[in-house]
């Protein structure tokens, strides 16, 4: 294990002073700046990589390290999805457009000066409702700029439905906010007809078709003067089995077209009790295996997100968890001051972190393409974040799969559950929906696993094991890829020998 992990632990578990940190470091035998720059994938320009590497949800890697918040100051918005219901929260569940309270920029200023000063992961400060950001245009610009002289060194992020866009661009600009989310559903108006009942623009309502259409024209106007501007953009688009699922493949080219820098397809949540249409009437979701095949069918267009969280817009922490609970209005100090100690400290721990698991990462891709075997591999892994297989199996609320392949290991999504281990007593019926979750699933990697739930997977087909607790995910998967498959090569030896 590598003291760089130690070093990371601490510093989240207890307060740690910047010259401590950077002794540790020094003695470490590693800059944090070297270690930093060669986290950077050889197909990404320096420019892109400065916005990118240090945002979760614009880069997968980061988002090992990072944190994001988002905070509630733009309720208002100018459509009705059929999959949104803004009325329902429960503070439990993670879905777009969900909050426990709204905020005004002078009290969302107050939570983002707590949260910094609390969580050392945070680099992301996104506003994503629960309304539309740019259609509440003038809270959530308030809440940009305050923060902004506040803590300069934060990523503003906003999502939005770019109906209302095109009209902000420019100042958009102007505050250098250079990552922006625009969720595009369809690039067919006769599609758009069966996901949005009506819009609301320049004063007037339109439905069916018209509001379609508007809705289309808009938003790829968005993509295109966002493009011509250098902000960097993600698209999000909701898979709807049945409506959009098939023509997700044309979205996908069209955002490709106007320089995306990212597509995220996301898996339709539609349960009955949220009370929106299509949970009350009956459309069902995708499911995982469902998602994965639509993803792998867009391999080769617009580069893909698999590590979306679908947040809610008031989370708080790392993408899989949030930590919103802890910092509600009613817990917020009256006076605060922000201190930048604990975040430094922890983006040098991080740089180190980042350049040794970059450096594990390329040794296993390298040992994996000379094994010169064919074979697949989908695992789960159990992890509470810095790239690790360092979380119990039944405390894990979700699990990272990643698939291995003759050409390297990749992250392809999550899977959502239930918390199995409850007060060290797991429950048979939780158990069967995280076997359920993790359709397709070979092998589960985790920090620990009792033998219960272990046989109940293997009984399943699924092969869980402890073995590689605390490891680089990337380093255990390939320790495992070589173990399955490396049989092959010593018998292509033996039989060419003979």
């Amino acid at each position: 294990m590598s003291a760089a992990m130690l070093s990371l632990d601490s510093l989240l578990a207890s307060p740690v002073s910047m010259e401590e940190m950077r002794a540790k470091l020094e003695g470490g035998g590693c800059s944090s700046s070297a270690c930093g720059s060669s986290a950077k994938p050889d197909d990404v320009p320096q420019a892109v990589w400065d916005k990118i590497k240090d945002h979760p949800c614009y880069s997968e890697e980061a988002h090992h390290y990072f944190a994001r918040m988002h905070v509630a100051v733009a309720p208002a918005c100018n459509i009705q999805c059929n999959y949104c219901n803004r009325k329902y929260d429960c503070a439990n569940e993670s879905r777009p457009g969900v909050v426990s309270e709204k905020l005004t920029p002078d009290q969302a200023m107050r939570k983002v000066i707590t949260v910094a000063n609390e969580v050392p992961q945070l680099s992301v400060l996104g506003i994503a409702g629960p309304g539309d950001s740019c259609y509440d245009w003038k809270k959530s610009k308030a809440t940009f700029e305050a923060v902004a002289r506040e803590i300069p060194d934060i990523k503003l992020c906003l999502s939005t439905n770019g109906l209302a866009l095109p009209d902000h661009v420019d100042e958009i600009a102007d505050m250098n906010v250079d990552h922006v989310t625009v969720t595009i559903n369809m690039v067919d108006p006769e599609v758009g007809t069966r996901i949005y009942p009506w819009i609301f623009h320049n004063h007037r309502r339109y439905t069916g078709y018209e509001a379609a259409r508007i809705l289309h024209e808009r938003q790829m106007l968005s993509l295109e003067m966002l493009r011509d501007r250098g902000i960097l953009v993600k698209v999000n688009s909701v898979m709807i089995p049945g409506i959009n699922d098939d023509h997700l493949v044309e979205v996908n080219a069209w955002v490709k077209e106007r320089g995306v820098f990212l597509h995220n397809i996301m898996p339709l949540i539609s349960a009955a009790e949220h009370g929106t249409h299509f949970g009350l009437t009956g459309q069902r979701g995708p499911t995982a295996m469902e998602l994965k095949a639509l993803q792998d069918k867009l391999d080769g267009g617009a580069k893909l997100m698999r590590h979306c969280r679908q947040c809610r817009a008031d989370a708080v922490g790392l993408l899989g968890e949030d930590r919103g609970q802890e910092f509600t209005l009613d817990q917020l100090p009256e006076e605060v001051a922000y201190d930048p100690a604990k975040r430094v400290a922890y983006r040098e721990v991080v740089a180190h972190e980042r350049g040794d698991h970059v450096a594990k990462k390329q040794e296993v891709e390298t040992e994996i393409r000379a094994l010169g075997v064919e074979g697949k591999l989908l695992v789960a892994v159990a992890t509470k974040g810095g790239g690790r297989v360092n979380e119990h199996f039944g405390h894990a609320r979700e699990f990272q799969v990643y698939e291995a392949t003759p050409k390297g290991i990749t992250f392809v999504g999550h899977r959502k559950v239930d918390t199995y281990c409850l007060g060290g007593f797991g429950e048979d019926a939780t158990l069967d929906g995280v076997i359920a979750a993790l359709e397709g699933v070979e092998v589960v990697l985790c920090s620990k696993i009792g033998d219960c739930p272990k046989d109940s997977l293997k009984a399943a087909g699924i092969r869980a094991t402890d073995q590689y607790a605390l490891e680089y995910i990337e380093a255990a998967i390939g320790a495992l890829y070589a173990a399955e498959f490396g049989h092959a090569v010593t018998d292509r030896k033996l039989a060419l020998s003979a």
